[in-house]
């Protein structure tokens, strides 16, 4: 890109603050319509929510303002890409995006889409799908060289269905095949894949592996949907009412970069809210694997609306009771008796500030964006460094926090 093609894009910057979600509304609806195959990629959950229009705008945006120097970006790419190979995106899926983004531009902007602005925004997005395909490539490559690693879809059973709470189930994912199961580093997700007859799609999600590599198998927890389900809750409904022992599913391999840190000894905090725990419950299950070597003191901090929808309860009762270095505290929205390490209301780290609040400690918070805002808030204007704070938001991304 030129200097003069640069400036031209970051002078869009305003523009795309203002106007952002509307032009990737008219983006979505547009490549959809040209391309309606592509409905059996994307998240149409996400569409009907606006997180996924959100979330580009965001991106967008974070591009216009860093063209100069993309290379700061490089965290926010490492994510988006990791997410971009759990769908299989491939490189002729950009092809698809940039043409139907050039022309949205055209037609959002109207006569301020001059032929140089236009031309400027076609070499920003060349650039920027060169720098993903190229880091999309290498995350592929490095699938394909472990032991059982896949690209693309490989069928799954499903050998056990454990329901784990009133609202969460568990699913144990043995490779159809009988062949290898790829490891995977503890905080990652996998993608899986259903038919939706509700929409005539084939429709994917993203479920964190709540289980320690094994080498044999993947376990995901899954949150059942109540009330009216919009379309980001149909996989989740249809995987507790239809698929059953024996059923097969389709999952791309392992992939996220909000993983556990097993190279440090520091201690360990984790904070979840909800579902939120199932990448956390992973990370913990590592960690009590290579206790030997290191018993850093570990805290489980959780919170959800009662004992009945507290998934794996039992199960974190026992390893509290018998590891010494492994402590929790629950919070219910509801409790009959406060006692112990069991509090009623939300979440509230001030309340437990003398046993979270460890010298060098490192905190993974998982839960909705409300949630993590306000943990990760705390934590920093209680002396926290930032880069010690790991987080995950479900979906598309929305928070700018680091």
């Amino acid at each position: 890109m030129t200097n003069e093609q640069k400036q031209l894009v970051k002078a869009t910057v305003p523009v795309l603050k203002e106007h952002g979600v509307l032009l990737t509304t008219h983006f979505y609806n547009r490549m959809f319509i040209h391309n309606p195959e592509l409905k059996h990629v994307f998240n149409m959950g996400n569409q009907q929510n606006k997180k996924q229009q959100t979330a580009l705008a965001m991106a967008v945006l974070a591009y216009a303002e860093h063209i100069e120097n993309p290379a700061v970006l490089m965290p926010v790419v490492d994510s988006i890409g990791h997410k971009h190979t759990s769908l299989d995106i491939r490189p002729e899926h950009y092809a698809i995006v940039g043409r139907h983004l050039i022309a949205s531009i055209a037609e959002v902007l109207g006569d301020a889409a001059s032929s140089e602005l236009l031309d400027a925004w076609t070499k920003a997005y060349e650039q920027l799908a060169s720098i993903m395909t190229g880091h999309e490539q290498t995350l592929y490559s490095q699938q394909t060289e472990k032991k059982g690693g896949w690209t693309g879809w490989r069928p799954f059973a499903v050998k056990q269905k454990i329901k784990e709470s009133e609202e969460i189930t568990s699913f144990y994912l043995y490779p159809a095949d009988g062949g290898p199961v790829a490891d995977f580093q503890p905080g990652q997700y996998i993608s899986l894949r259903l038919f939706l007859p509700q929409l005539n799609l084939l429709q994917p999600r993203q479920y964190s592996i709540s289980c320690a590599p094994n080498g044999e198998y993947y376990r995901i927890s899954v949150k059942k949907e109540t009330g009216s389900v919009q379309p980001d809750g149909m996989i989740s409904n249809r995987l507790h009412n239809h698929v059953e022992e024996g059923s097969v599913v389709e999952l791309s391999a392992p992939a996220g970069s909000f993983v556990l840190n097993q190279a440090s000894e520091s201690p360990k905090v984790f904070i979840s809210g909800g579902v939120g725990q199932t990448p956390l419950i992973a990370m913990l299950e590592k960690l009590l694997q290579s206790e030997e070597t290191n018993k850093a003191q570990i805290k489980w901090v959780h919170g959800c609306r009662n004992e009945t929808v507290h998934a794996f309860k039992q199960r974190l009762a026992e390893i509290d009771g018998d590891h010494e270095h492994v402590s929790q505290h629950v919070f219910y929205d509801s409790v009959a008796d406060q006692a112990g390490n069991l509090y009623q209301g939300w979440v509230d780290l001030a309340r437990i500030q003398e046993e979270v609040l460890l010298d060098g400690a490192d905190y993974y918070i998982c839960g909705p964006a409300p949630f993590i805002a306000k943990h990760y808030e705390f934590l920093v204007a209680n002396g926290v460094e930032r880069s010690s704070i790991h987080f995950e938001e479900f979906g598309p991304s929305s928070l700018q926090l680091n």
